[in-house]
């Protein structure tokens, strides 16, 4: 199955229809729903090591639905995650297959949804085919590993008629919609800037000098499905993907996704920055990590200048300690500074704070315990617009973390003066950099021998979705992931 089989595609929908479960979709016509309001859901998840074995227990958890299948390339975790599927839930074997295979699940004719918490580069392709074949889908963020495959999983979910949520569980946070509501009906006045911020400390990822043999439980074809099937570079075979470019997006789309999708919330954007320049590097760690653990960028919406902060070292020369850093008094979160106060919000909730400091009001936030639930309500009563992070504002959301790692990857290694006057247009920015420098300075890090890496300020077009001008040429080679047959997206979904 290289492609989900359109034929095969429609003769399900009419299975599904023929219950007469139909709700008026956003285009006007009937598709349909889950089964029947009160019918059982069926779920399959994929990529259950970590974040997607927590979706299974969240699931199954949710009235009217069940999870029957499980999915995982690695033979070891799924047997493991059956079994236990099996004893905490009692269960029979079957009630929960386990699969190596994404394709086999997607050919269950009773599976209604996929939950998708694989690797990066698959998320844009299970999401696409589980479309085709006539699923819902919830997909972990980022919801894409490149712009043009997330506009993609859009495309999909819009042609088939499916519900597509992101796993951007803030967005069914009390605190960030109170507070969006607050902000775009202007009660603290007009954003005058934003400094949005990810300070946590990791550890390196360890190096290897020759490539590592793949465990003989995981099926490395499966695993890598659309990516590259190169040799294996780091010590540990699971997540530290995340640090290498062909499977991963680095911290900026690891962590920084939740707030930049908080602020597109927050802002009410339609769109995404149309400016960006980026500095950082992978600084302090001699390791095979690809991706920076100090990023730095600078975007602008149109005027409004958004300051993107991600860091991964300790601060032994402040507040932060081996824990990570703190600046504008926060270690994570978007700090929002209005016309009359600014509002400070982070997974835990925050408040709004006067020209003085001092606490106005409060947000409290459950980082988003409804998330699911409020998936589950969606395809109950078919409306795209009950979800709380539909795949477009989330392709938006993970389009700002591409521009900043686009914004980074073209860049050349540059003195930190030339970084400064590349950014001294926005107060905000010049002074994180300072202190970034200072955070460097207590790593022991000589930016004389390894310097901040950084390209020109590049210009993002909205509509076309590419870059223009100045490193546009260099820029426009990553908005397109490289694929792998037969498990390619098509240009015609």
């Amino acid at each position: 199955m290289v492609q989900m089989n359109r034929r095969r595609f429609l003769k399900r929908t009419a299975a599904a229809t023929a219950g007469s479960c139909l709700a008026m979709s956003s285009f006007g016509h009937l598709m349909p729903c889950v089964r029947g309001a009160n019918e059982q859901i069926r779920v399959a998840v994929a990529g259950i090591r970590g974040q997607g074995w927590g979706h299974v227990g969240r699931f199954q958890s949710q009235a009217g639905v069940k999870v029957v299948a499980l999915c995982d390339p690695d033979s070891e975790i799924l047997g493991n995650r059956v079994a236990e599927f099996k004893t905490q839930y009692g269960v029979g074997d079957d009630d929960v297959k386990g699969y190596t295979d994404i394709r086999k699940v997607l050919d269950r004719d009773d599976v209604d949804v996929l939950v998708t918490a694989a690797p990066n580069h698959w998320h844009a392709l299970m999401t696409v085919w589980a479309c085709q074949a006539g699923k819902h889908v919830y997909v972990e963020k980022p919801v894409s590993h490149s712009i043009w495959e997330g506009r993609k999983m859009v495309e999909a979910a819009r042609k088939y008629d499916r519900l597509v949520q992101a796993g951007t569980q803030q967005r069914s946070c009390p605190a960030v919609q109170e507070a969006a509501r607050d902000l775009q009906a202007g009660k603290y006045g007009k954003v005058l800037w934003v400094h949005c911020s990810r300070l946590n400390a990791r550890a390196t990822i360890g190096k290897v000098t020759e490539p590592q043999p793949v465990p003989a439980n995981i099926d490395y074809n499966l695993w890598a499905g659309p990516a590259p099937m190169t040799p294996v570079m780091r010590q540990s075979f699971h997540y530290d993907w995340h640090w290498q470019w062909n499977w991963g997006d680095g911290e900026m789309a690891n962590w920084g996704v939740h707030y930049l999708d908080d602020l597109h919330h927050l802002l009410g954007w339609k769109d995404v920055p149309n400016k960006v320049v980026a500095a950082g590097n992978r600084f302090a760690w001699d390791d095979n990590g690809q991706t920076p653990n100090m990023h730095l960028a600078l975007m602008y919406y149109d005027d409004l200048p958004v300051v993107v902060d991600i860091r991964n070292l300790p601060d032994p020369l402040g507040r932060g300690g081996k824990e990570g850093a703190v600046y504008l008094g926060r270690r994570d979160g978007n700090y929002i500074q209005c016309e009359h106060a600014s509002v400070r919000l982070s997974r835990s909730g925050g408040g709004a704070y006067d020209l003085d400091g001092k606490r106005i009001h409060q947000y409290k936030g459950d980082g988003g315990g409804a998330h699911t639930g409020n998936f589950i309500a969606a395809l109950r009563s078919g409306r795209r617009q009950d979800l709380a992070a539909d795949i477009e504002g989330a392709h938006q959301s993970t389009v700002i973390c591409h521009l900043a790692n686009i914004a980074w990857r073209v860049g050349r290694e540059t003195p930190a003066e030339q970084v400064r006057e590349s950014m001294k247009g926005c107060e905000d920015a010049t002074n994180a950099l300072a202190h970034i420098q200072e955070q460097l300075q207590g790593n022991g890090v000589d930016l004389t021998k390894r310097p901040f890496v950084s390209g020109p300020m590049l210009t993002y077009d909205r509509k076309t979705e590419r870059f223009t001008g100045a490193g546009a040429r260099r820029a426009n080679r990553y908005i397109k992931s490289s694929f792998r047959e037969p498990f390619v997206i098509r240009d015609s979904i």
